[in-house]
Parts: C-alpha cells; sequence; structure tokens
C-alpha cells in the first residue's frame, strides 16, 4: 500500500502499468488547485476504483488522463504514452464512460451505437452491426435496442453508454459511475460484466461513490482528498490500514463501557446488550479477563470486519459524500 506522495510507478518486475502520472496537477483560472502533484499507478489487468468526497479531483483526473483537460503540471502517461500529447495513438484502445452518455433521444439505442461506431475511423464498417448487436447483448439491451432512447430509463441509458464503450476490444476502460440509476439486479449484472472484462486482459478504472460497489468488485483502489492523492494499493491493504471495533455482548453495558474506557477504548456505543468502541491498546484476551474480573458478564467478544468506508473515514477524517 502506497501513501500519497510516494511515487507511483514504483520499481517492480511486473507489467508496466497502464496508467501512470507524475507530480500531476492542475489549477484552474481563479487559482482553484483541483489536483495537487498526483502520482498514481495502475496496474495492468486490475480493476482498480478510484474514490473520493465531492470536489477532491476525480473527474478533473479522469479529464486529463483522456486528454479532455491539460494539466497545469506534472505528466501522465495511459498505455505507456503521453497524454494529452499522444492522444490520436492511445483513444482507439480506451473506452469511456464520463460524466453520463451523450445520446441522441430521436434515435433507438441501436441506431445511436451505429452513428458512434460510424465516428470512429478505427472501426470496420464490414462487421458494425455485428459488434452493435453484440454489445447491445453484453449489457442486456437486445430486446430495447428499437427503442428510441429519450424513452430510456436513467439506468438503461447508462447501460447504452457502456455498450458504446464496449463496441471495440479495449485494453483500458474509464469508467465515471457506472452503476448510476440501475437497480439492485442490474447493478450486479454490471459488477458481474466488469469482473468479466478484467479476466479478459481489459484494465478497468471506476469512479464510484459506492464504497461496498469498490469492495465486491475492484482489486486496487486509490483514495483522493482535497485534491491530493491520500493511499493506494490492492482494496485488501487499504481495509487492513483501519483498525476494526471491537464489539462485546453482555447484560451488563454500563459496567462494560467503563472498563472499556479505563482500558482505552474509545467512542463507545450502546445498543441494547452490545456494546462497540474502538478497541483498547494490547492483548483482546487482556480487556476479556478485565471485563469478566470486573464482573461483566460477556456473552460475546469479537472484532467486526473492517469495511472500505472504515477505511476511508480513518484516512479522510470524513464520511462519504455520496452525490460524489
Amino acid at each position: 500500500m502506497d501513501r500519497g506522495g510516494d511515487g507511483g510507478a514504483g520499481g517492480g518486475t511486473g507489467p508496466a502499468p497502464v496508467i501512470t502520472t507524475h507530480a500531476l496537477s492542475k489549477r484552474f483560472r481563479g487559482g482553484q488547485l483541483a489536483v495537487d502533484a498526483l502520482d498514481l499507478a495502475v496496474p495492468a489487468g486490475s480493476v482498480f476504483g478510484f474514490l473520493g468526497p465531492n470536489g477532491s479531483g476525480k473527474t478533473t483526473t479522469i479529464r486529463m488522463l483522456l486528454g479532455l483537460v491539460e494539466p497545469t503540471s506534472g505528466r501522465a502517461e495511459v498505455l505507456g504514452h503521453p497524454m494529452p500529447r499522444a492522444a490520436r495513438i492511445v483513444l482507439p484502445h480506451v473506452g469511456a464512460l464520463i460524466e453520463g452518455p451523450a445520446l441522441y433521444g430521436f434515435l433507438s439505442g441501436r441506431d445511436n451505437l451505429l452513428r458512434y461506431d460510424a465516428a470512429d475511423p478505427t472501426a470496420d464498417p464490414r462487421t458494425r452491426r455485428t459488434r452493435v448487436a453484440a454489445a447491445l447483448d453484453r449489457v442486456g439491451l437486445s430486446a430495447a435496442a428499437g427503442k428510441k432512447a429519450k424513452a430510456y430509463s436513467l439506468g438503461m441509458k447508462q447501460r447504452l453508454g457502456l455498450a458504446s464503450a464496449l463496441l471495440q476490444p479495449r485494453k483500458l476502460l474509464v469508467l465515471d459511475e457506472p452503476t448510476n440509476g440501475l437497480d439492485p439486479q442490474g447493478m450486479r449484472e454490471i459488477r458481474a460484466l466488469v469482473r468479466e472484462l478484467a479476466e479478459e486482459g481489459t484494465t478497468v478504472f471506476l469512479s464510484s461513490h459506492l464504497l461496498d460497489e469498490i469492495e465486491q468488485v475492484c482489486t486496487h483502489a486509490a483514495v483522493m482528498a482535497r485534491g491530493r492523492l491520500l493511499v493506494q494499493g490492492p482494496v485488501a491493504e487499504l481495509s487492513a490500514g483501519a483498525r476494526g471495533r471491537l464489539v462485546v455482548t453482555t447484560p451488563d453495558a454500563a459496567d462494560a463501557v467503563r472498563v472499556l474506557k479505563e482500558r482505552g477504548a474509545a467512542d463507545p456505543v450502546v445498543t441494547g446488550d452490545t456494546v462497540s468502541c474502538d478497541p483498547p491498546p494490547g492483548d483482546l484476551a487482556d480487556t476479556t479477563a478485565a471485563l469478566v474480573t470486573a464482573g461483566v458478564r460477556v456473552r460475546g467478544l469479537t472484532m467486526a470486519r473492517v469495511s472500505l468506508e472504515d477505511a476511508f473515514v480513518a484516512l479522510t477524517g470524513e464520511g462519504f459524500d455520496v452525490a460524489g
């Protein structure tokens, strides 16, 4: 797990990262520093979650990676090429769904994709209809392919935008809130699709405000706050960086709180016959013994599993803004 500022790419012997940034910064007119000296490394073949509260610099970073915004300083490489200078080389190998799909409402879903594909100079017109049909099928829109896009629900529009990113084989897929507007079943289907794409060798860079989504589907993640990278690494290591809550089940909750606080536990919360707290230092066996010695009837004592949300709060000192 790398802390922000440690450097992005590292000197490992594995495959070169698909995305690297070095001191990447963006300052807008008026002086606002949106991204501050970002060093990011996205491993090849990973599903990489990009996390951060509203205003943390995620969208600006993505737009710089795709060559849509010029950095103020620093540099970014995508698929081994500098961006935005090598955009013509890089972008045919990148599928992207950013800030929702741009659709022609008067065209059907199928005709939207046909128009997208026709605008791609690298696309083979001889296989266009076959590839469009395959992309629609992959996102579950075959039955609605002839329906006008203006009649699509938000979730259907999101699926169609994802289909547009899948018209060609991609080395890298960049997705901004890919499950926005989907029902729980649709969210599960998109998560399964993302995993399937990764298994086929596509690196997926996924920005989301849904921390449980990141935890379920991503292999790696980075956490941004106020334009700076706080930490990046495998998701399991990010979660391991935050200590879990101690949960004590007892009918003597008040006495348990007293003993736990005496031993250095913090933030005790009582819910019925359950006491949860930030655990005291030292061995949990000693805490159990202290509770029993004090006459507390202990019916259960466990460490709650640390979620990615717990890790996020520990890293940023704030809750996650679901406005993303």
